[in-house]
């Protein structure tokens, strides 16, 4: 690698690092994410440019930092038509140091919590709310998101761009919610990360059951919101899901990129670093609330199996018990779909039937690929082998995923004998 190769990936490396913070900092200042995004980018192509003959400064954030803020000052002084506003901006913008902008970078939280905020604010739609999301908290480029859900990089594009004028048409302060408005508010935003994390941990359509890349921007972006949110338990406890589900990656797949089922997995693979933080975030969680919420009951589910050394260790009844809180905090089709999972294990598989086939009489569950594939993995347990294998091929037939229909198949397979 060329020394210039080596200056362009500490280059890209350092852009990973500080873009978030750097996008943050300038939102406080300019009010607007859009132009924030635009001053940022122009601060890194101008370090493109000047870092391979003057070598990385000590402070990279601060530089950019410093950088974004002339560029943004050079184009409020050329737009006459907000002669007001640019005076009024270029004054504070130009009051500040560069020692304040690095100090301002090591006090980021607010303007991180501000930014999470405001990307997740309720005026935006959900599919516009995880763009922008990843895009301005996660740092990924349009084409990242893109192939990450998908879609057409160009629909991306569009739902960042409208996602921005919405916020500008509606208002949206770039400020923290108010003290009473923060609980609903966090909703949204936990809510997003968990919807990044899922798609990645288990991918609606495609080739791949796993996109670990969006699962490590929801882990990353996660651990980031109970930095600057410490006091709320809900964060922690999404944390300590994500920790404890992401730290099953290498063992959710073959070499061949093949699903392996939770209790065929060979738990050595497991992240111990990964289950050691998701176990403490969880005890965080605890601590601050005698009424846990949906994702600090997940994560209790998920930190049951974590502490099991094999299958035959887990404690089922332990987990039976936690749906059952569950169920009454967030009732759903999809939570009593895997409570009936943890009742076969801790009672017997016909009272885990039992359950899934009164699932099976609502409308709600119809299309839902899971609800079929339980059922045969329930069936086949009582050695209903022919009524398995129907349910498994009516299983893989709902699903767009390819490498869950091949599982699913191969299941109809083995039980037909």
């Amino acid at each position: 690698m060329t020394e210039e190769d080596q200056t362009r990936t500490r280059i890209e490396a350092v852009w990973r690092i500080e873009s978030t913070r750097l996008i943050a900092t300038l939102s406080r200042m300019v009010r607007d994410i859009g132009l924030a995004e635009e001053l940022a980018q122009d601060a890194l192509v101008l370090a493109l440019e000047k870092w391979p003959h003057t070598g990385v400064p000590d402070n990279p954030g601060a530089w950019l930092t410093t950088a974004a803020k002339n560029r943004a000052i050079d184009r409020f002084r050329r737009d006459e038509r907000l002669a007001d506003r640019t005076a009024q901006l270029a004054r504070r913008l130009g009051t500040v140091t560069v020692d304040e902008f690095a100090e301002a970078n090591e006090d980021i939280g607010d303007d991180l919590l501000r930014l999470i905020f405001t990307a997740c604010h309720p005026v935006l739609a959900t599919p516009a709310k995880v763009a922008l999301t990843l895009r301005v908290v996660g740092g990924l480029t349009t084409g990242e998101i893109a192939r990450a859900f998908m879609v057409p990089e160009s629909t991306v594009a569009q739902r960042i761009v409208r996602a921005k004028r919405t916020l500008a048409k509606a208002e949206v302060p770039f400020e923290i919610p108010q003290a009473e408005e923060i609980p609903a508010r966090l909703s949204s935003v936990l809510e997003v990360l968990y919807l990044i994390f899922n798609e990645g941990y288990s991918a609606t359509a495609g080739d791949d059951l796993l996109r670990p890349e969006l699962c490590h921007d929801a882990i990353r972006m996660a651990r980031i919101l109970v930095q600057v949110a410490p006091g709320y338990a809900e964060a922690h406890g999404l944390s300590a899901l994500l920790e404890l589900q992401g730290s099953r990656f290498s063992a959710r797949v073959t070499s061949t990129g093949e699903p392996v089922l939770l209790a065929d997995q060979d738990r050595t693979k497991w992240d111990r670093l990964l289950i050691r933080r998701g176990l403490t975030a969880l005890a965080k969680a605890e601590s601050l609330s005698d009424d846990p919420g949906v994702y600090t009951l997940q994560a209790a589910i998920a930190a049951c199996h974590a502490r099991a050394v094999t299958v035959a260790d887990t404690d089922w009844r332990g987990i039976a018990a936690i749906y059952d809180r569950l169920v009454a905090v967030s009732p759903s089709p999809v939570v009593e779909l895997n409570r009936a999972v943890a009742v076969s294990r801790a009672y017997g598989p016909q009272v885990g039937l039992d359950i899934v086939d009164a699932l099976a009489q609502t409308e709600l569950m119809s299309s839902y690929h899971l609800l079929p594939a339980v059922r045969g993995d329930l069936l086949a347990r009582l050695d209903r082998a022919e009524e398995a294998r129907d349910a498994f091929l009516l299983a893989a037939g709902l699903t767009d995923n390819q490498v869950e229909q091949r599982l699913l198949r191969a299941r109809a397979d083995a039980v037909s004998g």
